[in-house]
C-alpha cells in the first residue's frame, strides 16, 4: 500500500487489525485457524486460478492418508459457502456455484490486467482469486465474517502466494472515506444486506478512482422505476435483507448517486443448481427457500431470487 494511492489506508490499518485482535474476535476463530495451523504443508507443482474451480496439486497424487486429513481439517471451517475449488484432488462443492456469477460477469469487464481491485463482502475470496487470475495487479477483500478468513487463509496454504490477493476482516466502513484508489470495485451479494443502500453506493464510489469502475450485483425484482420492494419479514428466510429495487429503480440510485455510463447488463433468476446444500454446506439453501411446487415464489410468497449486474464509472 505505501507509496501508492492506498497509503492513507495503511497509515490506519495496523491500529484498525490490533483493535480486532484485542477486542472483536470471534469465539471459534482460534478453533479455526488451529484447523488451518494443522494443515499439511504441501508444495503445489501447478497452481491455477483461471479454472471454475482453483487449483492446486503436485505431479504426483497426493498420499491417500493425508489427502483425508486435509480433507477432515477443511470440513472444520464448515460451511463452505462460495466456491468451489479443488485442493490437491479434494473438490470443495461449496453451496454457491461462484464460477456462474464470475462466468457471467467476465465477458462485461474492462480488462482487469494490472488493475487494483477491491472487492467488497468477498466472502471466502473465491472470486479475489477469480479476479488475480484474470490479472489484476492486486486484489483486497474486505469482509467481517472471521470463518471466512479462515476458509482464505487454508485455500492460500496450498495456493500460495500465486496471485498479489489479501482478504481484510472488515467492512466497508474500515475502507477510509473518499480513498479513491481502486480502480475497480466489486460489490456482489452485498446491496440487499445494508439499510441505506445510497450510503453503500456512495461509499463504493468513495473507493474508486477517477473513471474507475464499478460492478454491482443484487438482488432485483421485476417492474417500473420507482418500485422497490421492502420485506416486512424474512426475505428467503433471511433476516437482513431490505431492499430490492427493480433494475430500472437501480439504475436511478446509480445515476443520483453520481455515477456514469451506467449499464444494465444482465438480470437472472438464481436456481436451485447454483445454490444448493452439500457435503461442504449441509444447511438449508435455495430449494427450502422457495415455496413447494412454486419456485417462482420464496417460502414468505415474495418474488423469488433475480439477481441484476451493473457496470458503472465514477
Amino acid at each position: 500500500m505505501q507509496g501508492t494511492a492506498l497509503e492513507p489506508w495503511s497509515r490506519v490499518l495496523p491500529e484498525q487489525l490490533e483493535q480486532l485482535a484485542t477486542t472483536g474476535q470471534h469465539g471459534d476463530f482460534p478453533r479455526w485457524m488451529e484447523a488451518v495451523g494443522a494443515l499439511p504443508r504441501i508444495q503445489a507443482d501447478r497452481v491455477d486460478l483461471n479454472r471454475a474451480a482453483p487449483l492446486a496439486e503436485t505431479n504426483h497424487p497426493v498420499e491417500r492418508g493425508t489427502r483425508q486429513e486435509i480433507e477432515r481439517l477443511l470440513q472444520q471451517l464448515h460451511p463452505w459457502r462460495k466456491g468451489p475449488f479443488e485442493i490437491h484432488g479434494i473438490h470443495i462443492d461449496s453451496e454457491w456455484r461462484s464460477d456462474w456469477k464470475w462466468e457471467r460477469i467476465v465477458p462485461l469487464l474492462t480488462n482487469l490486467q494490472g488493475r487494483r481491485v477491491l472487492d467488497v463482502g468477498c466472502g471466502n475470496g473465491y472470486h479475489c482469486w477469480r479476479m488475480a487470475g484474470a490479472g489484476a495487479a492486486l486484489v483486497i477483500g474486505i469482509d467481517p465474517t472471521q470463518l471466512y478468513l479462515a476458509q482464505f487463509q487454508a485455500i492460500r496454504h496450498f495456493l500460495g502466494s500465486r496471485g498479489p490477493v489479501y482478504l481484510l476482516p472488515f467492512g466497508i466502513e474500515a475502507v477510509p472515506s473518499n480513498l479513491r484508489a481502486f480502480d475497480t470495485v466489486f460489490s456482489l451479494g452485498v446491496l440487499y444486506h445494508r439499510r441505506s443502500p445510497l450510503d453503500h453506493l456512495l461509499e463504493l464510489k468513495g473507493c474508486l478512482r477517477s473513471e474507475g469502475e464499478l460492478v454491482l450485483e443484487t438482488l432485483v425484482i421485476e417492474g417500473d422505476e420507482g418500485v422497490t420492494l421492502l420485506p416486512r419479514g424474512r426475505y428467503a428466510k433471511m433476516r437482513n435483507v431490505w431492499f430490492l429495487p427493480t433494475p430500472a429503480t437501480l439504475g436511478a440510485w446509480l445515476e443520483r448517486c453520481g455515477y456514469r455510463n451506467i449499464r444494465l447488463v444482465d438480470v437472472a433468476p438464481t436456481g436451485i443448481e447454483e445454490q444448493r446444500s452439500t457435503p461442504w454446506m449441509q444447511f438449508e439453501s435455495l430449494p427450502e427457500f422457495l415455496t413447494p411446487g412454486d419456485p417462482t415464489r420464496t417460502i414468505e410468497g415474495l418474488p423469488a431470487p433475480r439477481r441484476a449486474i451493473f457496470v458503472a464509472n465514477s
